[in-house]
């Protein structure tokens, strides 16, 4: 399986889904890897404000961030390689790096149903 990485821009939390304004691309990425997870595939998330070593460490990311700024966040890199940069992967792009059903990203997690006594 490809080793994906993804490198995020400074945010207050590691998954930036704190504050009010919750930005949706933020929730669809930890909802697809949170599902991906469940189903025992691990996508590495880094952001820069809680793992700046990680953006040291990768000469790619270093050299590629060095050369173009900050603004090219987030950045994905599959299997050593930027592959998307600017905005996160498409749910479609994951599962062809992964070769992977799409059912595994968008499957929704089971919420148990109430019943009220009478």
């Amino acid at each position: 399986m490809k080793k994906i990485q993804i490198f995020e821009p400074a945010m207050c939390c590691p998954t930036g889904l704190c504050g009010v304004g919750i930005d949706p691309e933020l929730l669809r990425m930890s909802t697809m890897l949170n599902n991906l997870k469940k189903n025992g595939v691990e996508i590495e998330r880094f952001n820069l404000t809680s793992s700046p070593m990680e953006f040291i460490n990768n000469k790619t990311v270093n050299k590629y961030i060095n050369e173009n700024g900050v603004d090219v966040l987030p950045v994905t890199v599959v299997d050593g390689e930027i592959s998307v940069s600017g905005r996160y992967p498409t749910n479609e792009e994951i599962v062809r790096y992964l070769g992977i059903s799409v059912s595994t990203i968008d499957s929704q997690p089971k919420v148990a149903k109430v019943r009220r006594g009478r």
